[in-house]
């Protein structure tokens, strides 16, 4: 996808920050002169409050939300040619001269979104923004695989082409938190920037965030991201990746492949551990949510557990640990009766056999399956070793000086 060249427009929401955003657009108009503020239905700014200001201007009539500001912001922009935006809020809670730094951000990567990562060292930070930022991390990291910094920061950096290409749904704080994942299952890269963060005296801040009904709506979006990461089914991608594969009847192809895309042998037997694991337990009908959830929060390799997994497929796997089960209940005997009534009257019994033997099998087969595929992967990931070619020595010349032979004539 070309950015050339790169385009950035600066976007304001504004919703009742009559006395802050005057400054905030004249910091941001000495470091940049493309500047568009969204007028969100503020009740405190009058009809001439941006005429000095000498800066693009739309005004909603009525507040609809700072997802629906942005979202009309990305739109304008798209038609003004624009190629990336960069929000920030209009509190003063960011440092406007910051800017610099996701300009840099951008054209080196201009394909990401770049998330600024406040800096919350200072005791004058809310416990209850400490709290939301881990909260959100700790939900985008679980819909997602993927780590970061602080995913309700409002000062971010957005390649337009993702509003074009993604269907958005949320229009009030959520929808910052909807694009930021639909935006990773995209195959977008999400970065972080380290950014400073001001919060002033509680008497002085200004926050219109509605604790209950805010509240409301993310653990609603969440309940509804963290289902749809649950299922199978392929995300709609902007950027195009190879996809990856794991197959049981290829394994030695398969661990070349993961190597080829930076794939420690650690991670890869890790997650192939983890597949075993759960895939030998009997989490009838859950095995792939189970995987996807364990891996996604613990960042490993989705593909590579759930192809582990199948090797744990009945009726082999079911079938030694019903065998252990029972050999452990009934003093050392086997189950040699296979039959109708066995399996099918019996079933409850069988069930409790099942769940006894994983609970001996799962650690020993994870344990095998990781240190196959460690010492495989390890195997395969050294390089040989270069032939060191001889070197050839120029002849020395004779120190002794030749006398020169005459001619005859």
């Amino acid at each position: 996808m070309s950015f050339e060249p790169v385009k950035i427009l600066i976007v304001i929401p504004v919703y009742n920050h009559g006395t802050t955003v005057l400054e905030v657009i004249q910091r941001c108009k000495s470091l940049h002169g493309d500047i568009l503020v969204i007028d969100d239905g503020s009740r405190d700014l009058k009809p001439d409050h941006f005429k000095r200001a000498n800066v693009q201007v739309i005004c909603h009539p009525r507040n609809l939300g700072k997802g629906a500001a942005l979202r009309r912001a990305a739109k304008e922009a798209h038609l003004l040619g624009y190629t990336h935006m960069v929000t920030m809020d209009a509190d003063l809670q960011h440092l406007p001269e910051d800017f610099l730094l996701f300009k840099q951000a951008i054209v080196k990567d201009p394909a990401a979104i770049i998330v600024g990562k406040r800096n919350f060292c200072s005791p004058s930070i809310p416990r209850a923004s400490i709290f939301g930022r881990s909260f959100s991390n700790f939900w985008f990291r679980v819909q997602t695989g993927q780590s970061m910094g602080d995913a309700q920061s409002g000062f971010r950096a957005y390649p337009l082409f993702i509003f074009q290409g993604l269907s958005l749904a949320q229009t009030r704080y959520d929808f910052e938190i909807e694009i930021l994942v639909k935006s990773a299952w995209a195959g977008v890269t999400i970065r972080d920037l380290d950014i400073s963060v001001y919060y002033p005296p509680k008497s002085k801040r200004i926050s219109h965030f509605q604790l209950f009904l805010d509240n409301a709506r993310l653990t609603k979006l969440n309940t509804r991201l963290t289902l749809r990461s649950f299922v199978p089914w392929p995300h709609k991608k902007l950027l195009e990746t190879k996809k990856r594969v794991f197959s049981i009847f290829h394994p030695l192809k398969s661990i070349q492949n993961f190597l080829a895309h930076e794939v420690s042998p650690f991670d890869m037997a890790l997650a192939g551990a983890v597949g075993v694991f759960l895939g030998t337990l009997p989490l009838i009908a859950v095995h792939t949510l189970s995987i996807l959830l364990v891996t996604g929060f613990f960042k490993l390799n989705k593909v590579v557990a759930i192809g582990t997994s199948q090797l744990c497929m009945p009726p082999l796997v079911p079938a030694l640990c019903i065998e252990t089960g029972y050999f452990l209940t009934h003093g050392g005997r086997f189950l040699t009766d296979i039959s109708f009534e066995t399996l099918g009257n019996q079933f409850l019994e069988r069930l409790y056999e099942y769940c006894i033997g994983s609970l001996v099998l799962a650690p020993f087969l994870s344990l095998i399956c990781f240190a196959l595929i460690f010492f495989t992967a390890t195997g395969l990931a050294v390089k040989p070793k270069q032939v060191k070619s001889k070197k050839v020595m120029p002849k020395r010349a004779n120190s002794k000086r030749e006398k020169p032979t005459r001619e005859k004539s």
